[in-house]
């Protein structure tokens, strides 16, 4: 009988950490989010942009926004000479957490999917 180890925790990732992490998954599932987010890949913009990139009236796309924010992936900066409008910009450490993470959860199945095939393998030539 085979056992398949849970996939370990990154070494050093806290706790804080994977808060971090859980908040940027659930911004990141929602469809509306992840179009802004592409849209923010190419530049940083505004929100009346991104709303109407989207097809979303600007109060709508709001909600969206301020999850994003929560979630660490995008941050706003103000417009000099306009305190009310400001520019919506992706933050890549947010992103680099995201894929290290994935990284290393890819890592640790390619390992038990190979001590898998070596187990059975093993049995199928008893």
């Amino acid at each position: 009988m085979v056992v398949l180890a849970a996939p370990a925790q990154p070494a050093g990732l806290s706790d804080a950490a994977n808060a971090a992490l859980a908040r940027a998954f659930a911004a990141l599932g929602d469809s509306t989010r992840c179009a802004v987010v592409e849209l923010l890949r190419e530049r940083p913009r505004r929100a009346s942009e991104l709303a109407a990139a989207i097809g979303l009236q600007p109060a709508g796309l709001s909600r969206h926004l301020r999850v994003l924010e929560q979630g660490g992936l995008i941050a706003a900066d103000a417009i000099e000479g306009d305190a009310r409008v400001r520019l919506y910009r992706l933050e890549p450490h947010a992103f680099a957490s995201v894929a290290d993470w994935a990284a290393h959860m890819q890592a640790q199945w390619g390992e038990q999917l190979a001590a898998f095939k070596a187990h059975a393998e093993r049995g199928s030539r008893r």
